[in-house]
Parts: structure tokens; sequence; C-alpha cells
């Protein structure tokens, strides 16, 4: 009979299992290779209920999470549930079982220690309190679905970290390709202008003018290149004082003393670095062209600024000056003897191993040319310089003669017939370009009668802005030239210039004067011998 009531038993636990299997709460590995194992476990279970029941009965004090006192009796068993949440967190439940969980009406009770990967239930009686403590099963899962947070963070860095690597491969190789191109088509890099010299040692106060005397070593080709770096990025931007066709004209300071600094954009660095290169030529310093002083490149990360720092002359152009200010004759010949004087050092051919080549400027004009404190000028703006190189006999220079500014361009710039080949094509276009800055500095040479308002070359033939087109029409179809008031030949100072005009105008630039010829010829109108531009 007891073993009938056994079995009757085992059948109703067989029930209890698929009860709990239907209410989600899976007991792992429940195949029928292993059922014979789970029968012996519940088999030991009864054996338990049944030793439970001859022992002396007595209420079990048990951890309640919900009860207002948080704790509970029962004659049965407490217990502790535990479920994980599916963002990781774990919630803990503590109880007993009531009176009719213990004597259920339609099937015996028995409570089995379980798990799946959602919730774990343990039950105890060691003790009053006895679910105080948990003990996991050594194979708990502690997540339901998908990886911890954690671990979606860690991977997701892990993935921007590898994109940003690849894009900062990309962007260093592209910048060594673009080097190397440059390097290639012989542009040298930026930086390798500025890192080629030794830093002397310099005072506080020492001037820039010192500076140069003591640093140049009489090649007259400027200062060391880290030196002009060292002052570069000392100086203090001020306010702006012009804009070019390359970028803007700055005043700036440093140590006390007042700079220009033309700054280019980065898609300007080839004229950037023409100019530079033209500026600290061997043997090309003078008092009659602008005094350069530094060169260095401004970078912080999203755009690139190069720098070009000179001299800095409060009068500003020969064009502002001259809308401004009117000049007596010996003021004219003042000018026009310094511009000429600085256009034959340019354009001369010093022999020697420390000589300095001849150098066309290509865009001469009063725009380009600064008017310094003591009435002299200085030519400035040697971007579209071109050097000629006596050991290759070559020029350098790329192939396009129309350069410059429409309304100075000689007439064989203009109909395109002027020889690449060769250094004196470009002087004789120069000198064209003098012989209309004359023409707007003896407009406004005032001899006691009054003199013209300022006006550019050409300004009652052509337009503000003229096309090449236009120019041509003018200079080589129509042969005309600025027109030369009569008066000017009552005074000698203005007679002698106004020959000039016509001997720098000629249509055949082999019948122009030289350079050098001009500033003879104006050095013999009493121009003082020690002139110092």
């Amino acid at each position: 009979m007891k073993r009938l009531g056994n079995s009757l038993l085992l059948c109703c636990l067989v029930i209890l299992v698929d009860a709990f299997q239907d209410e989600e709460v899976k007991t792992p590995g429940f195949t029928a290779d292993n059922f014979t194992t789970i029968q012996s476990t519940i088999s030991d279970k009864i054996a338990e209920k049944n030793l439970d029941s001859t022992e002396t009965s007595r209420k079990l004090k048990c951890l309640c999470t919900n009860c207002p006192s948080k704790e509970c009796e029962t004659y049965g068993q407490c217990y502790v549930t535990i479920i994980h949440e599916l963002s990781g967190e774990r919630r803990i439940y503590r109880n007993c079982f009531t009176m009719e969980q213990l004597n259920p009406k339609s099937r015996p009770f028995i409570c089995m220690n379980t798990g799946n990967k959602a919730k774990f239930v343990n039950c105890c009686k060691d003790g009053d309190y006895c679910n105080r403590h948990v003990t996991l099963p050594p194979n708990e899962v502690v997540a339901v679905q998908g990886p911890p947070m954690r671990y979606l963070l860690l991977a997701g860095a892990v993935v921007v970290s590898l994109l940003l690597t690849v894009v900062l491969v990309a962007i260093v190789c592209y910048w060594h390709h673009h080097r190397n191109d440059r390097i290639r088509r012989g542009f040298p890099d930026v930086e390798s202008i500025l890192d080629r010299s030794e830093l002397p040692l310099m005072g506080p106060h020492t001037p820039i003018r010192d500076i140069i005397e003591l640093t140049s070593s009489g090649s007259g080709s400027g200062l060391p290149l880290l030196v002009q770096r060292s002052i570069a990025r000392q100086i203090q931007l001020i306010d702006p004082i012009g804009k070019g066709r390359f970028g803007e004209v700055w005043r700036g300071r440093w140590r006390g003393e007042f700079v220009a600094v033309k700054i280019f954009s980065s898609r300007d660095e080839r004229s950037w670095f023409r100019e530079v290169e033209i500026y600290q030529t061997v043997m090309l310093r003078h008092d009659c062209l602008l005094g350069f002083i530094a060169a260095d490149n401004k970078d912080n990360g999203t755009w690139t600024q190069l720098w070009l720092v000179t001299d800095y002359h409060e009068n500003g152009s020969l064009f502002d000056y001259l809308m401004r200010h009117t000049v007596d004759t010996a003021g004219m010949i003042r000018m026009a003897l310094s511009i000429a004087t600085g256009l034959a050092h340019l354009h001369m051919d010093i022999n020697g191993n420390k000589g300095k080549p001849a150098i066309a400027h290509r865009d001469l004009k009063s725009k380009n040319i600064l008017v310094k404190s003591n009435g002299t000028c200085a030519i400035a703006d040697l971007g579209l310089a071109v050097r000629y190189d006596s050991v290759t006999d070559t020029i350098d220079i790329q192939p396009n003669n129309k350069v410059g500014t429409n309304r100075y361009l000689a007439p064989e710039c203009l109909d395109e017939t002027l020889n690449m080949n060769h250094i004196d094509s470009f002087k004789r276009a120069d000198v064209y370009a003098l012989g209309l800055v004359y023409w707007e500095i003896a407009r406004r040479c005032n001899t006691g009668g009054g003199c013209e308002d300022y006006q550019l070359p050409y300004y009652d033939m052509l337009s503000n802005d003229p096309s090449i087109e236009e120019v041509r029409k003018v200079v080589c179809t129509n042969k005309q030239r600025p027109v030369i008031p009569n008066k000017w030949q009552s005074c000698e100072d203005l007679r002698v210039m106004s020959k000039l005009m016509k001997e720098c105008w000629y249509p055949n630039p082999a019948a122009r004067f030289p350079a050098l010829r001009i500033k003879k010829t104006l050095a013999n109108l009493g121009a003082p011998d020690d002139l110092k531009c």
C-alpha cells in the first residue's frame, strides 16, 4: 500500500514539473536522457518530506521583503527569489510560504530549488532567517538577452577608435603624398624654408635693423630662417592697413617696433613662397627696396596662414600718398630717383660667389611702391618677380606672360610678343611701367601755379578695371599714351621728367632707357649724391 502511494505521489510530481515549465520556471536540461536523474532527485525530496513529518513542528522565522515588519513566520520553509532584468539589474525578494501554499487541496507541496536564465529560487529551513544569505548556483547567467551594457559600450569605443585610426592614417598618407608631389615639382615644403639655420643670440631690446646687420653675415639675404620664425611668432597684429590679390596687410608690433605683416591664405602658398624666395636672394637687400624681415607659417589645426613680415612705412603706398598730398619739384625728383635706384639694383646682375642674379619685378605700379618718412620710395611686392640663372642661362618663370596689372602692362605683354627666354625683355617691361608711375608723380608736382588732381594712367581712355582687350586696343592698336600737359615744358624738372616718360613708353622695347640710365639722368638734376632711400 505504501509503494502504491509513493507511485501516485511520483505522478503528481511529474505534473508539478510540467506546471513549473508552463510558468517559465524551467529546469535546465529537462530531457528524456536525464529524466532518471530528475526522478531520483524527486524521490530524495519525498524521503525528505516523510522525514520532516516525524519532526516536532515549530514556526520558522523568515525575512520578508513586502511585509510591514520585514519578517514572517511559517511551519514550512523560507525562500528567496532572484530576478534578472534585461538591463542587467538584479532584484531580490524574500518571503515565507502561507498555510494555503503549504497545504494545497489539489496536490502535496514540495519546495524545490530551481533556476533559469531569468529567475533563481532558493528554499531553506536551516534556522530562523535562513533566507538572509543567497547562495547562487555556479552556472548562473546574469543577463537574459544580449551582452551587458558595459560590453556594448566597450565594443562601441573599439569601433570608434578603429575609425579614427583609419582617418588619421589616411590624412598622414595624403599629406606625405602631397608634400612629395610638391618637392617633385620643384616646390619645396613650407617647413623646409623655416628649418635650415641656427638661432643666434638676441638681446631683449635689440632693434630689428641691428639684428639684421649682426646676423646677415654681409650676404644681404636677410636673417637666418630660425631667427625669422622667432621674430614672427612674437608679433602682435594691431589693425589691417591694406588688401591685395594674395591677402591682407596688417600693421603689427614687435618689441615696440612697428612692422608690416602680409598674410597669404594657404591656397596662395606658391605666391608666398615665391616672394620669400626672391626677398632672400643674396645681395638683394637695398634701401630702395622694401626691407624684408621674416617669413613664417601659422597653423591652428583648421587653417593655415602664411606670413611675410617687412618694414612698416606709415605713409603707405605711393598711390595712397599722391591721393592725399602734393609734392614740390625736389620731392618729385627724390621720389623718382629712389624708385629708379631700387629698380636698377633689382635688374643688376652682380657676378661672383656671393653675387646677385638679375631680377625683373613684373608688377611695378604706384600701389606696389611705398613712401618712406624721408620722402624717398621703396619698391615692394616681389611675388611675381622672375630671376635669371646665369649658370643655366634660364629664367625661372611659368609660361604665362599675362601677369601684373592690366593698366600697367607693356605693349609686348599685351600683344604677346615678349621674349620669355631673355631677362632683358622683362626688364624693359618694368621700364614701361616705371614711365607710367613717373606720370602719376609729375601730375601731383606743384611748381607754384597749382597741379592736377591725382589720376591713374589712361584714366581718360580706360574704365576703372579694364580688361586686357581694352588696354591692348588703347596701347597697341591706337598707340596712345598718357597726356603730358604743355605747361610741364616751362619747368626744367618737369621737362626732364616728361622726356624720361617718353623714353620709357617706346613701342619698341629695345629703344627704352635701362633703369640705370634713368637713375643717372635724374641724379644730374641736382639730387644729392648720397641719396639714402
